[in-house]
């Protein structure tokens, strides 16, 4: 995937079923450019998620893998569609390599300054600095004044209200869970419902500048 088509907030689902993670899918009809979808590697069934929404939606969605520990994660999550995957620590040169070869955008973690840029050498697209809640939004704008400008997500405790002052302190891409939709849509798979969530965020980020 060109770094460029990257979308700037990931949906992470975490312990979702397969029903719900594909009714999700399905709301996000019309927000293809704006999110993509993470399917965690502890999540049951996540390769089979992974899987069946490449194959029902890939063309118009980017979808993912979460928590993705070792070299086993990064190819059995490839091998079943992911063109991206995220982790909640560091990758090794060798997984990051293997999903360069396969054309997989790399999004391992990072807190410190020594960490992200240690990533970078190693060759990762994005760093994500997790868990975002420890740090504060201008965190994001403080490591990057004597490293330059780099491509930083922030993920862990990312919520529709402080998701403004991250992208504001020059973070460029989000990851939110749960705390995008209603609980009870969720468990209720209202697509309708769901799609309203999607299309309020948006509609205030439009106003924000950040999404064109």
């Amino acid at each position: 995937m060109d770094l460029r088509n990257y979308p700037k907030f990931t949906i992470i689902m975490r312990g979702y079923t397969q029903e719900q993670a594909m009714t999700i899918m399905e709301a996000m009809d019309g927000f293809e450019n704006d999110f993509g979808i993470e399917v965690t590697m502890n999540t049951e069934h996540c390769l089979d998620i992974i899987r069946d929404g490449y194959l029902k939606f890939g063309e118009k969605y980017q979808i993912g893998a979460g928590t993705v520990m070792d070299l086993e994660d990064t190819k059995n999550a490839i091998e079943a569609g992911a063109k991206f995957l995220l982790g909640p620590q560091s990758f090794t040169k060798e997984m990051i390599d293997y999903a360069h070869d396969h054309g997989v955008v790399t999004v391992p973690a990072a807190m410190t300054p020594t960490e992200v840029t240690g990533l970078f050498e190693k060759g990762a697209d994005i760093v994500k600095i997790f868990p975002a809640s420890t740090v504060r939004p201008d965190y994001f704008k403080a490591i990057q004044a004597p490293l330059g400008k780099l491509p930083l997500m922030a993920v862990g405790g990312v919520s529709l209200e402080n998701a403004g002052e991250f992208l504001d302190n020059g973070c460029d891409y989000l990851g939110m869970g749960s705390k995008l939709f209603n609980k009870e849509d969720i468990r209720n798979e209202n697509v309708e419902g769901l799609a309203n969530s999607l299309a309020t965020f948006v509609k205030d980020f439009k106003k924000r500048g950040a999404l064109v």
